[in-house]
């Protein structure tokens, strides 16, 4: 399996339902939480070119945030992703 990076913070519904969704894969994840940490929040913000979270890596495929990861799901290509 992919190493799968997740950007996350503590408070946030979206990173909980996506960590949800890769837990139920069983899919490990590194999680990096930018809370409070401006230059994490920024590296994450200049590797994604985005600004929310998460953002969620597998491999080196960046898949987005939260909806990109359950679309992919829905079309089976989040399963593919994470057999690479």
């Amino acid at each position: 399996m992919p190493k799968i990076t997740i950007y996350t913070t503590m408070l946030c519904p979206y990173c909980l339902m996506a960590k949800q969704l890769l837990k139920r894969k069983g899919a490990a994840y590194e999680e990096v939480d930018v809370s409070g940490n401006s230059a994490l929040r920024r590296e994450m913000a200049v590797r994604a070119g985005r600004g929310t979270v998460p953002q969620i890596w597998i491999g080196d495929t960046h898949v987005g945030g939260c909806d990109d990861l359950y679309a992919l799901d829905r079309t089976g290509e989040l399963d593919r992703l994470l057999s690479a």
